[in-house]
């Protein structure tokens, strides 16, 4: 079984990952966050969280797995982007998940330590996140910067590596990204887990954007050959 989260605001759902996954032998469930693409509730990264850590709940339950025929001891997630920040922490807070993967992933304290340094770089992303909120409800980018400033520290991605150093971990990051460039929300991460470490870490750049337009089918066979590996 694997979760899979999509990014902010949700354009890209991955839904190609989904039935690749299918294909090769795995259930795969995608779902919308409250607040976003007329599900009811307010958008924040904090109910991104806690949203995420429900519906793994959820699968697990014996009667819902029983149902759909699905082995709770075999659950991953995976995500893009907003998702990939959100499938490591909700790995990192539920060892009961078996692996987890993050395409892309936006780490939101190196973010902040950005906004810390340069003004200007803050403003940029309450631009940005206000260019974006069409599908939510209940924010703004004013009100997503100050969310993520106030989590600070505690959402940097590199210090999930003590809770993940159990787990098979899947870093994919994007060569030509100017969302989540590589050389702050990919490379860090990989230095910090490779020195604490994870043991099962596996680490790829694929050269493409931020919604890998051009590399789809070699992240479809990069996440199913990983899952394979470890499910």
């Amino acid at each position: 079984m694997v979760v899979l989260l999509h990014g902010f605001p949700g354009n890209e759902r991955n839904f190609d990952l989904a039935q690749a996954l299918r294909r090769a032998g795995y259930a795969a469930l995608v779902f919308h966050y409250r607040g976003s693409w007329g599900v009811g509730g307010s958008w924040s990264w904090g109910n991104v969280l806690e949203d995420a850590a429900t519906v793994v709940a959820k699968v697990r339950e014996p009667e819902f797995a029983s149902a759909h025929r699905l082995d709770p001891a075999r659950l991953a997630v995976a995500g893009h982007s907003l998702g990939g920040f959100a499938a490591l922490m909700t790995a990192a807070a539920d060892p009961h998940i078996a692996a987890v993967a993050s395409i892309a992933g936006f780490d939101f304290g190196a973010a902040v330590a950005q906004c810390r340094e340069d003004p200007g770089r803050r403003a940029a992303y309450v631009e940005a996140f206000a260019g974006s909120l069409t599908p939510l409800k209940g924010t703004s980018g004013e009100a997503l910067v100050a969310e993520m400033e106030a989590a600070g520290d505690a959402w940097r991605l590199a210090g999930l590596a003590p809770r993940l150093a159990d787990r098979p971990v899947l870093l994919v990051g994007t060569g030509r990204d100017d969302v989540t460039p590589s050389e702050v929300h990919h490379d860090p991460l990989v230095a910090a887990y490779e020195k604490h470490p994870v043991e099962r870490l596996h680490h790829r750049v694929l050269p493409t954007d931020h919604a890998l337009s051009d590399q789809r089918v070699t992240l479809a066979r990069t996440l199913s050959d990983f899952l394979a590996r470890y499910l």
